[in-house]
């Protein structure tokens, strides 16, 4: 693993995007979901499937891209400065932050 702390930083994202249960990505889905139950009974199969295929492709290209031996044009990479965690955290931070907080997303619809 070339950037140990980028790699983390990627997992949280990945994790984020996989709607788990604390996080408000599983509500804006289990929302969409049920919306397009109410259209039509075929769709909710569709959009169960999509999401399946979605997150085991975000699993995938993650494992991937973090395991195995380093190609050449990556191992003489330069480490990752504070610029880019910085960058990482804000990025972050606020989907974090909405698990204390779901109400400022979704208190219009609950």
């Amino acid at each position: 693993m070339a950037l140990p702390l980028t790699a983390t930083w990627w997992f949280i994202a990945n994790l984020a995007n996989l709607a788990l249960p604390p996080l408000p990505n599983l509500m804006g889905e289990l929302v969409i979901i049920t919306a397009m139950f109410n259209w039509s009974y075929w769709t909710i199969a569709i959009t169960g499937v999509g999401t399946l295929i979605t997150a085991s492709y975000s699993l995938y290209l993650f494992l991937t891209s973090q395991r195995g031996p380093l190609p050449a044009h990556i191992i003489a990479l330069d480490p990752s400065h504070t610029r880019e965690h910085l960058l990482l955290t804000l990025h972050l931070l606020p989907i974090l932050l909405l698990v204390l907080k779901p109400e400022l997303m979704w208190g219009w619809c609950f």
